[in-house]
């Protein structure tokens, strides 16, 4: 304790120094990783998320997870069963627009909207123009919930909120947009940093489009680059009322702890909310707001009666790292870990900077082989940015050769390739994988949703992503042609390609900000 000079008073003193009793092993590590910023220290030492119970899976579904090497899945999360068929793999950013653009005109019900930002080009303005008149012929019967971050949606003078306020002005009582404020940006920090770069500190991150009974989850924004040549991953699940009231009520959870947005453009805090972001006490929000997520998966849990029929079941993972709800990172990790030898898992990120748990985990256990795809320079959306920010290509690639080395030193460069999408006129943001077990050459599970693996999808945002694991041929196949049409822009990042001229030094300045900063990227 004494290199970083605190005292043990202090650690476990309340907000205003007034010593705590015995506490918690758990909660000892949830202070430090508050103080150090470290997310890698919570996951260790939490609790099991559902239960260590197999939650009374029936033997038949039991065995088949046993054959897949899956059980434990059912030990960290609800599980929702479903007929694949009713779910939808969609390739093309135009088609996702096109799909979201329908269900907001056609929904009778709910639309349930999670997203980093909404875009204030002509595309979003139609979207919002569908919802306003469906709100305007649904007699009250459809409401309307919107779920943005806080830093992103009040950038700039015509920005997502905007966009939304008409619909505020006109059917306040259908329609609600929250604001995710990260508790991390307060004070001074909140004062002096540009609006450019406040991001970093966290972000509300999660990509959730929902739709009376319907759920189409992915790593897209609603933003017009994101409806024509930014690749992402889209998967719209039908018919799926359970999984459709959980992410309803994971949405309906955020906001309450968010700010709420009022017609004439002002921010308040939700009704039922006393704890302030950013001016209140910090370690009072994030407990407050990690009790409300939490129960929402005791609730999910405790109200799954029956797994029912279907050839397919859903996961619904969760990582809020500031708060101190660490799931999807264990989830992830354990997957890495106990992976069946022989199979074979494709990974996607967007923005490839591994955490240390996930590389180790990785690099040190030999049964799967990986091939992982990121985005090359030319299709990082940084590049060509002004200021710093322009060199965050060249961070990402110092990242990855560093991964490499590792990997190169380890002896491990035909288990794990990796490759850089690049595609004339594309960027690429899309994140997730593919597990494919031993002799079979279609995948049994996909994760498809916001996190990209990196330092800040643990440590700092608000993520979600489905673990779907299905034996639906068709399913099945659908994803191996998503994959396969995803890695087909792919060429290979090798000793060569660090070799090249305008990839072999990344800026002195690059070096420093990514060893200091790396957590923020």
């Amino acid at each position: 304790m004494k290199k970083y000079g605190w005292k043990w008073p202090k650690l476990f003193a309340d907000g205003n120094g007034v010593k705590l009793g015995m506490i918690s092993k758990m909660e000892v590590f949830r202070r430090l990783s508050v103080i150090l910023q470290k997310p890698e220290i919570i996951p260790h030492f939490q609790e099991t998320m559902v239960s260590n119970e197999k939650q009374n899976v029936p033997k038949s579904l039991a065995d088949e997870f046993d054959k897949f090497g899956l059980m434990w899945l059912h030990t960290f999360s609800p599980c929702f069963p479903l007929d694949g068929n009713k779910i939808s793999v969609i390739n093309e950013p135009s088609i996702f627009y096109k799909t979201v653009a329908e269900k907001c005109q056609t929904a009778k019900q709910r639309i349930t909207l999670a997203s980093l930002y909404l875009g204030t080009g002509h595309l979003e303005e139609q979207l919002v123009a569908a919802i306003g008149e469906n709100l305007r012929t649904s007699r009250g019967q459809l409401k309307v919930k919107v779920l943005l971050d806080y830093t992103r949606g009040t950038r700039g003078e015509h920005n997502s909120c905007r966009m939304l306020q008409p619909l505020l002005a006109q059917y306040q009582d259908l329609c609600q947009v929250s604001l995710y404020h990260t508790p991390a940006l307060r004070g001074i920090l909140r004062t002096l940093m540009p609006q450019r770069y406040n991001e970093v500190i966290g972000l509300q991150h999660m990509k959730v489009y929902l739709f009376d009974n319907s759920l189409l989850i992915s790593g897209a924004n609603l933003s017009n680059d994101y409806f024509t040549n930014r690749q992402d991953r889209y998967v719209l699940i039908e018919d799926c009322g359970p999984l459709a009231d959980f992410y309803d009520g994971l949405v309906s959870r955020v906001s309450e702890f968010s700010l709420q947005l009022s017609k004439g453009g002002q921010v308040q805090l939700h009704s039922n909310w006393k704890c302030h972001p950013y001016k209140g006490k910090r370690e009072e929000f994030e407990s407050a707001a990690r009790d409300r997520v939490w129960g929402l998966y005791q609730s999910a849990t405790s109200q799954q009666q029956s797994f029912g029929a279907g050839d397919t079941w859903i996961f619904p993972l969760v990582e809020m790292g500031q708060l101190g709800f660490h799931h999807d990172s264990r989830v992830t990790k354990r997957l890495f870990e106990t992976a069946l030898p022989g199979s074979m898992i494709h990974l996607a990120t967007g923005y490839f900077n591994l955490t240390q748990d996930y590389t180790l985990s990785i690099v040190s256990h030999p049964a799967a082989a990986y091939s992982i795809l990121m985005a090359h320079p030319t299709a990082n959306g940084f590049l060509g940015a002004q200021g710093p920010a322009g060199g965050i290509p060249a961070g990402y690639t110092l990242v990855a050769s560093e991964f490499f080395k590792q990997v190169q030193r380890a002896g491990q460069e035909n288990r794990i390739q990796m490759a850089e999408f690049q595609k004339p006129g594309w960027t690429y943001h899309a994140k997730g994988l593919w597990y494919t077990l031993p002799g079979h050459h279609l995948p049994t599970l996909t994760f498809i949703g916001s996190p990209n693996f990196g330092y800040r999808s643990v440590g700092r945002d608000l993520e979600t992503q489905i673990a779907i694991v299905t034996k639906n041929p068709q399913l099945q196949q659908s994803l191996l042609e998503e994959r396969e049409r995803l890695f087909a822009s792919g060429s290979p990042f090798n000793s060569e390609t660090l070799s090249k001229p305008d990839r072999k030094y990344a800026p002195l300045w690059v070096h420093i900000i990514m060893r200091l900063f790396r957590s923020l990227f």
